[in-house]
């Protein structure tokens, strides 16, 4: 049976973007503003299928506000895929937040949703359901440019930047039918990073460290901001699985041997000592060391 909204068209606009309920997807249009995020600004609008949803929430948000957001299915966006749970609430997609005023409204379209779905759609997607962000893209990282025309990925290194290992290697072309999949760490995060793997890859050569691996760029210091860095991510992720269906997509990529994560905590100590690295930054990056173990 085909999906159907019962008041079709209809727009419900928030803070940062409105959505347009139509017969088979929610529209979501981003606004451009000073106050928007970057990340929304860059994605411009995304039109998501009802067939992509997996749930749908409506809460409580901060000071007078209530949030509806639609959970995607796992599998069927490139962007959450490479996202790989690390973006804030703040620049999640799937957020839209309305004034108090409005929550009987969004009630009412979140249970319009919610009769639309069923229990085939909140499982994992076989392919992706939203289309990735349009290319040609390119974002400049702390050591080199990448760009990506749809087909090949290019690393440009900056000799401001780039490692010995990485001049040794030189510049570098990934096409995407010899690629498995992509690797994101946030900027927001210590160690951030965007790395391709390839396949056949073993273990050990996708465990570098980023700044010695040709087959990635570093991100820090305003280089590789998520706006930019994220959605070229998903697109170079939705054309490897274009490219092969049935290649096993990584976002979070392998685990590492035990000894190196070890090696990295105590870097890690040793530049928190030395009042390079927060607090926080500390702290959040040996979590995520330890849950690669």
């Amino acid at each position: 049976m085909p999906h159907t909204m019962s008041r079709m068209g209809d727009v419900l606009a928030g803070f940062h973007a409105a959505w347009e309920f139509e017969s088979d997807s929610v529209l979501i249009r981003y606004e451009r503003g000073i106050r928007t995020p970057k990340l929304f600004q860059a994605l411009g609008e995304r039109r998501v299928p009802l067939d992509a949803i997996a749930g749908v929430t409506l809460t409580r948000g901060k000071r007078g506000t209530v949030v509806l957001r639609v959970e995607p299915r796992p599998g069927a966006d490139p962007l959450m895929e490479a996202a790989a749970g690390q973006l804030k609430d703040s620049g999640d997609p799937y957020r839209l937040v309305l004034p108090a005023e409005r929550e009987v409204l969004a009630e009412y379209y979140a249970d319009e949703l919610r009769s639309l779905l069923t229990e085939s759609e909140s499982g994992p997607a076989e392919r992706f359901l939203v289309e990735p962000p349009k290319g040609p893209l390119s974002f400049k990282a702390y050591d080199g440019k990448a760009s990506f025309d749809g087909r090949t990925v290019n690393f440009r290194w900056f000799w401001t930047g780039a490692s010995s290992a990485k001049w040794k290697a030189g510049d570098q072309s990934f096409p995407v039918g010899e690629l498995n999949g992509v690797e994101w760490r946030s900027p927001e995060v210590f160690e951030g990073h965007l790395r391709l793997l390839r396949r056949g890859e073993s273990g050990a050569g996708a465990a570098a460290q980023a700044d010695q691996d040709p087959a990635a760029v570093v991100f820090g210091l305003g280089y590789g901001p998520v706006h930019e860095s994220l959605p070229f991510a998903a697109a170079v992720l939705a054309a490897v699985r274009a490219s092969s269906p049935v290649a096993a997509v990584s976002a979070a990529g392998p685990r590492r041997d035990p000894a190196d994560i070890a090696e990295r905590i105590r870097h890690l100590g040793e530049l928190h000592q030395a009042g390079l690295v927060t607090d926080e930054e500390f702290s959040v990056k040996k979590a995520e060391l330890l849950a690669e173990l």
